[in-house]
């Protein structure tokens, strides 16, 4: 059948369509993945926690704050030149002001401080951190000072320009002692250090309420980073504040504050490649040894039925929980044993096909003009079993998928790729359903569904192709 005539069939029906467009969406999405994300996404980012540090941890999707109307937006403020810049003699005081606002009703999640790519030629710049508030007051966040010359080493001495200074202000003790003192002081509101720093955004951003209560300052704030250096040619090349939202992504953050959006694009055209890929090999393997059991028949037929016979009743999941076991957790372990454990079915329902093929008028005229097997088999029996190989193929890729999402669920999937089976097995771990982080456990399971869906989808379009008499005219 050609192709045009077989994708025409296949749109003739409502699931084609559907199942057409989505594997169309799919194909596309995973190929912009490929051209845009690094093959090492895996094992350099998304298992490196310092990728994600300045992520807000376990935080839903930023579309659910148009549901609840009210969500802290999570915000990245970068500078590389300062506001303004004050000099005194060879010395050079910079000023950076990063302006943001705050209308939720919740404060954010954290408050952090980074900065890279510092030269100095003598003395190292020291630095100080500021939160301005809408109310006038201010609590000094971070006091730091850049690591000086080490024994031997030639100026200029450059810091911070692979691995950023990091430094997660809220987390200080300090700071949840300052803004007690800043209470105090602005409010005459008495709140221990040690209370404050159980959360510490809520009092950076709160003041007293009629009740006395500490209620949400709406207001624009102003994180004030004022660089001390000690000769002209000294600089920081850029410095970042992060506001840490309370929603964030298109999918939300698991607990490492990995973004699940990034994590399932890259996963799908793994999970697309494991599915077409094992699904290709085990249908040539099961249609191969299928045709030749039913064709040669004899010894070569009874060796590869016993053989089917006993991979079908060997037990895969306790002897793929050894091996991996013995060999770690490596994906070529799991598409090896999922294309060795997938082509019996196929290879006994093709030998009976053959079977009834062999004895027709055409193979036996083709046998009586002298034709050799391989042509018989190539251009007489194949043509009648394509079009139920090809549905089998389409069949086994959401098997596959679903398999390995299984086997992943289980733990014995690559702990470096983010599969949907992967996301899923890390989610109950950690304890996403118990916590309620729906966003963790429902869009890679969603994803899984809908790509095992689209396969099948197409599987029973082709049930025309299959069967004609189900063909409309």
């Amino acid at each position: 059948m050609r192709r045009r005539s077989l994708l025409r069939l296949i749109w003739a029906s409502t699931p084609g369509k559907i199942g057409l467009i989505m594997a169309t969406i799919l194909v596309a999405t995973s190929v912009l993945v490929v051209l845009t994300y690094p093959l090492d996404f895996g094992p350099t980012r998304w298992s490196n926690p310092a990728v994600w540090a300045d992520q807000p941890k376990a935080v839903p999707p930023a579309w659910t704050a148009t549901l609840s109307g009210d969500a802290v937006e999570h915000q990245v403020l970068e500078a590389t030149e300062p506001t303004e810049s004050t000099e005194r003699g060879s010395a050079r005081v910079d000023v950076y002001d990063l302006v943001f606002e705050h209308t939720a009703s919740e404060a954010p999640t954290f408050l952090s401080f980074s900065l890279g790519d510092v030269t100095f030629a003598e003395r190292p710049p020291s630095l100080s951190v500021t939160l301005m508030r809408p109310d006038g007051a201010s609590v000094p966040l971070l006091r730091t000072t850049i690591r000086g010359p080490r024994t031997g080493e030639e100026p200029p001495y450059v810091r911070h320009d692979e691995t950023p200074l990091r430094v997660l202000v809220t987390a200080e003790p300090e700071v949840a002692q300052a803004t007690s003192d800043m209470l105090s002081e602005s409010y005459g509101l008495t709140i221990p250090a040690a209370r404050i720093a159980d959360d510490v955004t809520a009092a950076l951003f709160g003041a007293p309420g009629p009740s006395g209560e500490l209620e949400p300052l709406h207001g624009e704030y102003t994180a004030q980073v004022r660089l001390a250096l000690a000769a002209p040619e000294d600089e920081v090349a850029w410095l970042r504040f992060v506001v840490g939202g309370t929603v964030y992504g298109l999918m939300g953050t698991d607990s490492g504050g990995r973004d699940l959006a990034q994590g399932l694009a890259f996963g799908l055209p793994i999970a697309l490649l494991i599915g077409i890929a094992a699904a290709t090999v085990s249908t040539a393997i099961g249609t191969g040894l299928g045709m030749l059991s039913g064709y040669k028949g004899g010894r070569i037929d009874l060796l590869i039925q016993r053989t089917a016979d006993v991979i079908n009743n060997v037990p895969l999941l306790p002897l793929l929980i050894f091996l991996i076991f013995v060999f770690g957790a490596q994906l070529w372990l799991i598409l090896t044993f999922l294309v060795l454990f997938s082509w019996p079915g196929l290879a006994i329902t093709v030998r009976s096909m053959v079977l009834g093929l062999s004895g027709n008028q055409e193979v036996e005229a083709a046998r009586a003009i002298g034709a050799s097997s391989r042509h018989i088999l190539v251009r007489h029996i194949l043509p009648h079993t394509a079009p139920y190989v090809f549905m089998s193929l389409i069949f086994f890729v959401p098997a596959v998928i679903l398999a390995e999402a299984g086997l992943s669920f289980l733990g014995l999937g690559d702990p470096s790729l983010p599969t949907g089976g992967q996301m899923l097995e890390e989610g109950y771990q950690t304890g996403a359903v118990f916590l309620g982080y729906w966003w963790w456990v429902v869009s890679p399971g969603l994803l899984i569904v809908i790509t095992a869906m689209t396969f099948m989808l197409l599987a029973l379009a082709m049930e025309p192709i299959v069967n004609p008499r189900l063909r409309r005219d």
